[in-house]
């Protein structure tokens, strides 16, 4: 019988488990380019973006979050636009967050969030409540596991998965995470770099 774990309070994006130690800026560039991203992946990243924003819900704001993101452009309003160039710029030049992840924002709003992340070591397992998630892998390779029960961090250790799903990924493959599920970059065998695009969950 599955246990229900308690999950931390957040916002619509903050829910995130811990993850390795920061990645070097200079193995950042080697693996997407010094300032570009694959040419075939940027136009099935806008593709994806188009696709995902629909049907989406207003984002509640948790108490004691930050503010809430601005809202989502109306319909009929001009597509948000970021180039590969623009994007591989930021990588190439932020430093890693608390959680060690390199990230260069496309858009947020209250609907959905949209960002290139890069990493370059296994990450403690996350889970997003009302939220799903698409993670599409543009360079890199490694295992995911998604499903089964969240292990919270303890002891020193990462949060992990317990009964989950392992299943391998390269370049080109792509997650479909639902809202609550927990999910893991349990191994990186080479740098990951992957579109992630979370929105609300139709309830």
């Amino acid at each position: 019988m599955r246990h229900a774990v308690r999950q931390p309070q957040c916002g619509p994006f903050a829910c995130q488990g811990a993850i390795g130690a920061g990645a070097s800026t200079l193995a950042l560039k080697h693996a997407i380019g010094r300032h570009s991203l694959p040419g075939d992946s940027m136009r099935t990243v806008a593709t994806l973006l188009v696709v995902l924003v629909l049907g989406t819900r207003s984002f509640t704001q948790a108490p004691g979050t930050q503010a809430p993101p601005s809202p989502a452009p109306v319909p009929g309003s001009p597509a948000t636009f970021k180039s590969g160039a623009d994007l591989a710029t930021v990588l190439n030049s932020v430093k890693p967050n608390a959680a060690g992840m390199f990230s260069s924002n496309v858009t947020t709003n209250d609907q959905y969030r949209a960002s290139v992340i890069k990493r370059e070591k296994a990450a403690g397992a996350l889970a997003h409540a009302g939220n799903s998630e698409l993670l599409y892998i543009l360079e890199g390779e490694g295992t995911m596991v998604t499903g089964g029960r969240l292990v919270p961090a303890a002891n020193g250790k990462p949060a992990s998965v317990s009964d989950g799903i392992s299943q391998r990924f390269v370049k080109g493959d792509v997650f479909i995470v639902p809202p609550g599920s927990p999910h893991w970059f349990a191994s990186i065998d080479q740098p990951v770099t992957y579109l992630e695009v979370r929105w609300v969950a139709p309830r």
